[in-house]
């Protein structure tokens, strides 16, 4: 699965590296965002992704409702992924979701079993959860692409 759309989301997967990459697609209805972070982590699950990188940058501001239903029900099956590695990818200009962030970090650090990084640009979050794999070159063009003939 090269690329592929959730409703609201834009997923890559590499089997090879087992790195799944997202974004949320601009524009989307973000009164979507619970039934497509669940259908994220059920995709997750089923593919055993080892490495998940979630572009932060594209998510509009999350409301106190959903930074409670994602404390209370999102993180706590994320933890029990089969990850290796969890890259979030946002700029220092998302102050509000990065203070979500930080906060639902905070309620699950202890039970984390694999790696969390912040990074400020998609490049090198990529670098480092692929240990600069020579396929890095190919994600990226298919990751280009991803809005032609769409």
């Amino acid at each position: 699965m090269p690329l592929h759309y959730l409703p609201n989301i834009c997923l890559q997967y590499d089997q090879e590296l087992s790195v799944l990459r997202l974004e949320w697609v601009p524009r989307s209805d973000s009164r979507q965002l619970r039934a497509s972070a669940g259908q994220l982590l059920t995709l997750a699950r089923e593919l055993a992704v080892r490495q998940l990188l979630l572009d932060m940058n594209t998510i509009p501001n999350l409301p106190l409702e959903d930074q409670l239903w994602l404390g209370d029900h999102w993180m706590p099956t994320l933890v029990d992924l089969p990850l290796d590695r969890l890259v979030l990818v946002i700029s220092s200009s998302q102050v509000h979701n990065q203070l979500a962030i930080d906060a639902l970090y905070e309620l699950v650090k202890h039970t984390m079993r694999f790696e969390a990084h912040y990074f400020a640009d998609m490049e090198s979050a990529l670098d480092w959860a692929t240990d600069s794999s020579p396929r890095l070159a190919a994600l990226h063009a298919e990751w280009a692409a991803r809005h032609d003939g769409a």
